[in-house]
C-alpha cells in the first residue's frame, strides 16, 4: 500500500519562507493529479494547491501567487515552495490525490508562523 510522508515544516517569522516536500513510497504522482491540503485549528481541512498529470496547476485564492507547488515523477516526490509567509498559513499542511483518498493521509508537517 502506498504511503505518504510529509517533511520540511517548522516555526518561520512573517514573511519567511519554507519548503514542504511529500515522498510516496510507491509510484502514485504519474498516475493522479496531487495536491497539498492544509487545517488549521479549529478549521476544517482544505485544498490549498494541485497540480495534475501534464503539470499544470491550481491554487486557493489565499496562497495564490506566494506558493508554488510542484512535483517530480522519476523521484516521488511532491514539493510546496511558500514564500511570503502570513500568520494565517499556519496549519498543518497535508499532501494526498485530487481527489483525497483516505488511505493516503499521512501524519502531515506543522507550519508555524509567528513572530
Amino acid at each position: 500500500q502506498v504511503q505518504l510522508v510529509e517533511s520540511g515544516g517548522g516555526l518561520v517569522q512573517p514573511g519567511g519562507s519554507l519548503r514542504l516536500s511529500c515522498a510516496a513510497s510507491g509510484s502514485i504522482f504519474s498516475v493522479y493529479a496531487m495536491g497539498w491540503y492544509r487545517q488549521a485549528p479549529g478549521k476544517q481541512r482544505e485544498l490549498v494547491a494541485v497540480i495534475h498529470r501534464d503539470g499544470s496547476t491550481n491554487y486557493s485564492d489565499s496562497i495564490k501567487g506566494r506558493f508554488t507547488i510542484s512535483r517530480d515523477n522519476a523521484k516521488n516526490t511532491v514539493a510546496l515552495q511558500m514564500n511570503s509567509l502570513k500568520p494565517e498559513d499556519t496549519a498543518v499542511y497535508y499532501c494526498n490525490s485530487v481527489p483525497a483518498r483516505s488511505v493516503l493521509w499521512g501524519q502531515g508537517t506543522q507550519v508555524t508562523v509567528s513572530s
